[in-house]
């Protein structure tokens, strides 16, 4: 028999008998892959803060190599931009736990305190209009949603004044391995913004040494694609719920200003989500307007509009650059198929995955459009 048939054979039964194997048993390796997830815990947590602070590093070292004159100084270069990236995330985390949040919370109180009477003018408003125009109309009675708005967000507010200390007496037990974890996570993080250079140098270097030529190339060519489409995504994302919500809250100073944080948490949040986000945030701060004042509702809305048309062809082409290239089309595509798949995480993957799909099959196309078959 031919030897590279015989391979063959082998190769196909040896696939076969892994494939039964790993069926039968998939709940078994599904607890191996979780164990081996949780020892990788804190360095998987490490290379997520890492992947956030790349690119703040990245300007700061830019900023510090510009600004130190001699040889030996720009050696400080590194280490002043992972100091630099960490005091800011922690400024940033500081001032939305010392200031967003209570201000959020105050707004939510202030709704709620307000409530009843916001329910009742709405409700004569609506019966006044029915008897103005004499429409068979049955009259609106809003009590029922009055107790029910009224429990929902006694339910947020008891969350957001209680939750944490609750929290940390339920997880006290395991307060220590979270700290470690953390310190580890942050330890790791560090690491890998300071040494980020030799780090993938080494990782380049090991690679090419264990893998085929013909194959690393393309696999390294990927990596590459994944790494830059998900960074310009995450910071194209989280930029763009900054602006949103920073200046729809001002915005909301001139129309509502005790529901401006309210409102603009809620925008910013929602701007997460691709596509979707911006009508999920509009629907929501309109609904909760539309109680306060139905006038007021409809002048966020036109402000809101207008605003997004502003912040999407002005500020975030400026500050974020040039987008992950996948069509408005596919952009929808994807995050149907993802909020169906996986929920909120699968709509927040589902964009970048797809434009790395889209951008491998539109370089596959065109080198088989440019080929030298083709040619000839």
């Amino acid at each position: 028999m031919d030897k590279k048939l015989l391979k063959s054979i082998l190769f196909i039964i040896t696939y076969a008998v892994v494939l039964v194997v790993v069926l039968a048993r998939l709940d078994v390796i599904g607890q191996a892959v979780m164990w081996v997830l949780g020892v990788l815990q804190p360095l998987l947590i490490g290379f997520a803060i890492a992947f956030v602070l790349n690119r703040p590093c990245r300007f700061f070292h830019r900023l510090y190599l510009r600004g130190l004159g001699s040889t030996r100084a720009r050696k400080a270069a590194r280490p002043l931009a992972v100091l630099s990236s960490y005091l800011a995330l922690i400024a940033v985390i500081t001032a939305i736990f010392a200031y967003v949040l209570p201000k959020f919370a105050e707004s939510i109180q202030t709704f709620v305190l307000n409530l009843s009477g916001y329910l009742t003018n709405l409700q004569s408003g609506y019966n006044q209009i029915i008897d103005q125009l004499h429409l068979d109309a049955e009259t609106l009675d809003l009590s029922w949603l009055n107790e029910k708005l009224s429990g929902l967000f006694d339910q947020v507010l008891t969350f957001l004044s209680d939750t944490g200390p609750q929290l940390l007496a339920s997880v006290t037990s395991s307060l220590v391995s979270a700290v470690v974890t953390g310190v580890l996570a942050v330890v790791f993080s560090i690491y890998m913004l300071s040494g980020q250079e030799k780090l993938l140098r080494q990782c380049r270097r090991v690679f090419r040494a264990y893998v085929p030529a013909r194959i690393a190339g393309p696999v390294s060519d990927v990596v590459h694609l994944t790494a830059d489409t998900f960074t310009r995504f995450v910071t194209g994302q989280l930029t763009e719920a900054c602006i949103i919500g920073g200046l729809t809250a001002v915005g909301m100073l001139f129309i509502q200003a005790d529901y401006a944080p309210l409102i603009g948490v809620i925008v910013g949040a929602s701007a997460i989500i691709p596509v979707a986000g911006a009508y999920i945030g509009a629907i929501v701060s309109a609904l909760l307007l539309l109680v306060v004042s139905p006038v007021k509702a409809l002048i966020f809305l036109i402000f809101l509009i207008i605003l997004q048309q502003f912040e999407g062809n002005v500020i975030y082409p400026k500050v974020v650059g040039t987008s992950i290239g996948l069509p408005g089309l596919w952009v929808l595509a994807a995050v149907t198929v993802g909020a169906s798949v996986g929920s909120l995480l699968g709509v927040l993957l589902s964009v970048p995955i797809a434009s790395i799909l889209y951008t491998l099959l539109r370089r596959n196309v065109r080198k088989r459009l440019d080929g030298p078959e083709r040619k000839g």
